[in-house]
C-alpha cells in the first residue's frame, strides 16, 4: 500500500506514525542527510515488510532504520530480523526515555531527540547480493519519483509550488554524489 494519495492536502504524510515516531524519524534522517544519504520513509519491502526508514548513500549502500518508541514497541514487533533481507546495515532508533540496553548488538542504534540525531552503535555490513540490491534500489527509486511527483502535483494545487520545490523538479539543487 502507499503512503501517498493525490486527494490529500499533503501527499506525504500517511497518519500511521505517532508523533514521538515522527520526532525521532525526523532527528533520523537529518543525521542521514548529513552523511549524504537519500532517505525515504515507509518503503514497503519485496517481504511485503515495510521498512520506517530507507536509505541510499553515496557509495550505494542500502540501510534500513527500524524506528522503535517504547519498550512495547519493540517487544511486540518481532519481524525485524526480516530487514536484514533487504539491506547492507539494520539500524534501531530511538528517543532517550526508551532504555538503550533493550536493542540487540549486532544492529546499528541512534538516538534522536526529533531535532537532530547521534548513532550510538554503527551497524555491521551484511553485503546484499546483486539482484536484491538492484532490486530495492529499483524499488527506491521508483517510489522515490513517484512521491515528488505527487508532492510537486499537490504543491501546485495549493499554490504553494516555491522555489525550492522549482529547483528540486529542475534538478539545480540536486545533491553531488
Amino acid at each position: 500500500m502507499t503512503i501517498l494519495s493525490i486527494h490529500g492536502d499533503n501527499p506525504l504524510a500517511d497518519g500511521r506514525q505517532s508523533e514521538r515516531a515522527l520526532k525521532v524519524r525526523r532527528g533520523v534522517q537529518r543525521l542521514l542527510a548529513d552523511m549524504r544519504h537519500a532517505v525515504l520513509p515507509e518503503l514497503t519491502l519485496a517481504s511485503g515488510r515495510r521498512a520506517d526508514l530507507i536509505s541510499l548513500s553515496a557509495k550505494g549502500e542500502i540501510w534500513i532504520v527500524e524506528i522503535k518508541t517504547s519498550i512495547e514497541d519493540f517487544r511486540v514487533d518481532r519481524k525485524w530480523p526480516d530487514y536484514r533481507l533487504h539491506c547492507d546495515r539494520l539500524f534501531f532508533a530511538t528517543h532517550a526515555e526508551v532504555p538503550l540496553d533493550i536493542f540487540p548488538e549486532e544492529c546499528g542504534l541512534m538516538l534522536s531527540d526529533g531535532y537532530e540525531a547521534h548513532m550510538l552503535r554503527d551497524a555491521p555490513e551484511h553485503r546484499l547480493a546483486a539482484a536484491t540490491r538492484k532490486s530495492v534500489t529499483q524499488a527506491f527509486a521508483r517510489v522515490a519519483a513517484q512521491r515528488l511527483m505527487l508532492a510537486e502535483w499537490a504543491a501546485e494545487r495549493n499554490g504553494e509550488l516555491g522555489e525550492s520545490i522549482r529547483g528540486i523538479v529542475a534538478g539545480s539543487r540536486d545533491v553531488e554524489t
